[in-house]
C-alpha cells in the first residue's frame, strides 16, 4: 500500500519534533565544545544519544571518534573528510572494531547533484587462494583455528576507502583529517567498561601473540576502567600514513611488516597456539583497489532506499525484504503483526541471499532480480498472518519468479563476526556518509601488526569454508583475489525530490541486515523518532529454526503472542550498534546513537540548537 510522500515527510517532521522537544538541552560542556579530539576525561560531559543543530552532524559509538568529526567540520571540512576522520580515531578506541588492518562500505550522498555514490573497500583473499583455502586434510578447520592464524587475513581495504573517498569527494589533504586520531593515539583516550570486557573477553588468544599482549595487556594486566589507553605506535602509523600516503600500506614499508606478520604469525612458542601461516604477499596489496560501485536502490513508500551493492549482501537482502514488506500497512498493524512480518520478510530474504549473493566479479549476481518488486511479491506471498514459514527456507529464483515458489537447497547463513562498528556523518552543505567498517569479530585476527599498533583483520573468515551442499553452488567460496560476502549495509533514505531523509547503519554481523530493517520500519512505519527506533528491542532472523530476541522482547507478553503463532526464540543479550542522522528544515540536522548498547553511542552537532 503505496502512500504519497507529503504525508509521510510530514510524519517524518513530526517525529523529528518530538525529538527535538524531548531531548535534554546539550550540556554547557558539551563534548563537540570541548578541545576536539581530545580523550573524554573523568568528570567530563557524558556522551549523548541524541543531538539536535546546525553545521552538521556526526554520530558514533565513541566519544572521542564523534568529537574527531566535528573537529573537521568546523574547520570547515565536509561529510567525507569528517567520516575518515571518525573513522581514524575509532582505529583507536575501538581497535577490536576497526582499523586501518581492516576493510568496509562507504556510502556517500552529494547534495550538489543529489546522487548517491559507493565504495566497495571489502578486504580480498590472497591471489593464491583457492576454494580449498580452509581445508586441511581435505575437511574444513575449525572456526576457531582459523580465526587467530594468518590464514583469515585478507588485504585490508579500509586506507584504500579512505584515500579514495577523499580523492573523489573530499575537501582535506589525507594528513589533515588524520591528525585528531593521531593527537588521539599518542595522548591517550579514557578506557571504559565495554574496552575492558572486550579485552577480556579475549586475553587468551591476546596472550598467544606478545606484539598484542605489549599493547592491549600493559604490564600483563587487563586495562583498569578510567585508566589513559596510549598508542604511540599507532600514532607513528598515522603520522606515516599522512605523510607518505596510502602508499606506505599498499606498496611500502608498512605493507612489507604487514605481510611478514601474516605468513609468519610471531606467535609466544610457549603458548602452544598453532597459528598457521596465510598466503599473503606484497603483490596482493599492489593489486588491491577500493571500488567504485552503483549503490542498491529500492523504493519504500515513495522513497528511495539506497545501499552498498555485492560483494555486500546488505543492500540487496534490505531491499527485498523492504519490498516484500510494501504491500503490507505496518503503520496500523499491531505489534505482533509488526514483528511477525518483519520476521517473515527477513527469514526469505536471509534464504534468497544465501542462495544468490558473493562477489559479482567471480560469481554471477542477480542484484536487479533480487530488487525487483515482481521477484518480492512472488515471495510475500509466502507470509500468512496466523502461521510461520519453516527454516531453513528454501531460496527463489529472482531470474524467474514464481509465486510462492521456492526451490533447491536451503544455504545456511555464514557467520560473521559482531564487533563492525558504523558511523553517520552530515555537513553544513547537506552532503551524507553512512559508513561501516570492521576488522571482523571482537579482536580480529588477535595478531598485532609489530611496531604499528594495529590489529589485522579475520575477514576471509567470511567465506563458506566448504559447500553446505556439494551439490549446490556456493557463491560465497574462496577464490584468488575474492571479496567474501558480508552483510553490511550502510543506509542513506532519499524523498521523490533526491534530498535526504534518513541516514542510518549498524554492527553485528548477520545481524546488521535485520537491525538495518527494523530501525528502518520503525522511523518510517511505526513512526518512531530516530533515537527511539535505534533503541527499540530487537529481533533477528536469519532463515534459521529461531528467531533471536533481545532481553526487551524476551521477557515481554510479546513473544508469547509470536510463539502461539508458530515463532521459536532464543535469547541475544545485545544486537547491534546502530548510529543514524536526520534531516530536518532549515538546514537543522538530528543525530543519533545507541542509548545503551555498548555502553551507549555520541551523537554530536556543530552547533547546538537550545
Amino acid at each position: 500500500m503505496r502512500r504519497p510522500v507529503a504525508r509521510k515527510l510530514a510524519v517524518l517532521a513530526v517525529s523529528a519534533a518530538v525529538v527535538s522537544l524531548g531531548a535534554a538541552a546539550p550540556p554547557t560542556a558539551h563534548p563537540g565544545d570541548a578541545e576536539p579530539g581530545q580523550a573524554a576525561r573523568p568528570g567530563a560531559a557524558p556522551k549523548v544519544p541524541v543531538a539536535v543543530g546546525y553545521g552538521g552532524a556526526v554520530a558514533s559509538v565513541d566519544q572521542d571518534a564523534s568529537a574527531a568529526g566535528i573537529e573537521v567540520l568546523k574547520k570547515g571540512g565536509n561529510a567525507v573528510d569528517a567520516a575518515v576522520a571518525t573513522a581514524a580515531a575509532l582505529g583507536v578506541t575501538e581497535p577490536y572494531s576497526a582499523g586501518v588492518g581492516g576493510g568496509g562500505y562507504f556510502v556517500y550522498y552529494d547534495a550538489r547533484t543529489r546522487s548517491v555514490h559507493t565504495i566497495d573497500g571489502r578486504e580480498t583473499a590472497p591471489l593464491t587462494a583457492g576454494s580449498d583455502l580452509f581445508l586441511e586434510n581435505g575437511k574444513p578447520l575449525a572456526f576457531n583455528d582459523a580465526v587467530s592464524s594468518g590464514l583469515s587475513v585478507g588485504t585490508p581495504g579500509t586506507p584504500a576507502t579512505w584515500q579514495k573517498a577523499l580523492d573523489e569527494w573530499g575537501s582535506r589533504r589525507l594528513g589533515t583529517v588524520l591528525k585528531p586520531a593521531e593527537r588521539l593515539a599518542r595522548d591517550g583516550f579514557t578506557v571504559d567498561d565495554t574496552f575492558r570486557s572486550q579485552t577480556a573477553s579475549n586475553e587468551t588468544r591476546f596472550r598467544y601473540f606478545p606484539d598484542t599482549a605489549k599493547l592491549f595487556l600493559p604490564g600483563g594486566r587487563l586495562p583498569v576502567v578510567g585508566s589513559t589507553f596510549k598508542n604511540p605506535e599507532l600514532a607513528r602509523t598515522y603520522e606515516e600514513l599522512g605523510r607518505k600516503g596510502v602508499g606506505a600500506i599498499y606498496r611500502g614499508d608498512i605493507g612489507d611488516d604487514i605481510v611478514k606478520t601474516v605468513d609468519h604469525p610471531p606467535v609466544d612458542p610457549a603458548s602452544g597456539w598453532n597459528a598457521r601461516p596465510g598466503k599473503l604477499a606484497e603483490k596482493d596489496l599492489a593489486a588491491y583497489q577500493a571500488k567504485l560501485q552503483a549503490p542498491t536502490r529500492a523504493s519504500y513508500r515513495g522513497l528511495n532506499v539506497y545501499s552498498i551493492a555485492p560483494s555486500s549482501s546488505g543492500g540487496t537482502t534490505v531491499g527485498e525484504a523492504l519490498n516484500i514488506l510494501e504491500n503490507t500497512d505496518l503503520s496500523k498493524a499491531s505489534e505482533v503483526q509488526y514483528l511477525h512480518h518483519f520476521i517473515e520478510a527477513s527469514r526469505i530474504a536471509f534464504a534468497d541471499r544465501g542462495r544468490w549473493v558473493g562477489d559479482p566479479a567471480f560469481e554471477d549476481v542477480p542484484t536487479a532480480g533480487l530488487l525487483s518488486q515482481r521477484f518480492a511479491d512472488s515471495r510475500a506471498c509466502l507470509i500468512k498472518d496466523d502461521a510461520v514459514l519453516t527454516s531453513p527456507l528454501a531460496p527463489g529464483d529472482p531470474r524467474h519468479p514464481a509465486a510462492c515458489g521456492t526451490g533447491g537447497t536451503a544455504a545456511p547463513t555464514t557467520y560473521e563476526g559482531e564487533n563492525t562498528t558504523h558511523l553517520t556523518v552530515a555537513d553544513r552543505w547537506g552532503n551524507v556518509v553512512s559508513y561501516t567498517l570492521t576488522i571482523e569479530q571482537t579482536g580480529g585476527s588477535g595478531i598485532t601488526v609489530p611496531g604499528r599498533g594495529f590489529l589485522l583483520n579475520n575477514e576471509l573468515t567470511d567465506f563458506s569454508f566448504a559447500p553446505a551442499n556439494p551439490a549446490v553452488h556456493d557463491p560465497n567460496l574462496p577464490g584468488p583475489g575474492k571479496r567474501p560476502r558480508s552483510s553490511i549495509s550502510p543506509t542513506i533514505v532519499l524523498d521523490a525530490h533526491n534530498q535526504p531523509v534518513v541516514a542510518l547503519g549498524s554492527p553485528g554481523g548477520a545481524t546488521i541486515i535485520t537491525t538495518v530493517l527494523q530501525t528502518l520500519t520503525g522511523f518510517l512505519d511505526r513512526h518512531l523518532p530516530l533515537v527511539d527506533a535505534i533503541a527499540a528491542p530487537r529481533a533477528s532472523q536469519r532463515n534459521a529454526a529461531q528467531t533471536e530476541l533481545e532481553p526487551g522482547l524476551y521477557d515481554s507478553p510479546l513473544r508469547q503472542q509470536l510463539e502461539a503463532i508458530g515463532h521459536s526464540f532464543k535469547l541475544n543479550p545485545e544486537i547491534g550498534a546502530a548510529t543514524g542522522v536526520q534531516r530536518l528544515p532549515n538546514g537543522k540536522w538530528l543525530a543519533a546513537a545507541e542509548k545503551v548498547r555498548r555502553g551507549g553511542g555520541s551523537a554530536m552537532v556543530v552547533h547546538p540548537a537550545p
